[in-house]
């Protein structure tokens, strides 16, 4: 079984930042491959399914976790 990390993705249409904790199955490379599903009333920043990379970010309450930034190829 693959192992899996909590990150962040960002929610879209929000009136503030918003950002949603997912599992994504850890890839080589730092890479991160995002599960689902998507709750009926979200609208994410990437689906589930994409691969991504992260950047660290610290939140409002002093929390640093990863946050997806970009889409990346799985075998790159």
């Amino acid at each position: 079984m693959a192992e899996t990390q909590q990150i962040y993705v960002a929610l879209l249409d929000e009136a503030v930042p918003v950002w949603r904790p997912v599992d994504a199955e850890c890839l080589p490379g730092g890479k991160y491959r995002l599960t689902g599903p998507i709750p009926e009333s979200e609208i994410w920043g990437f689906q589930p399914g994409d691969v991504v990379r992260c950047r660290p970010r610290t939140f409002s309450d002093g929390v640093t976790a990863l946050v997806a930034v970009e889409r990346a190829r799985p075998d790159a």
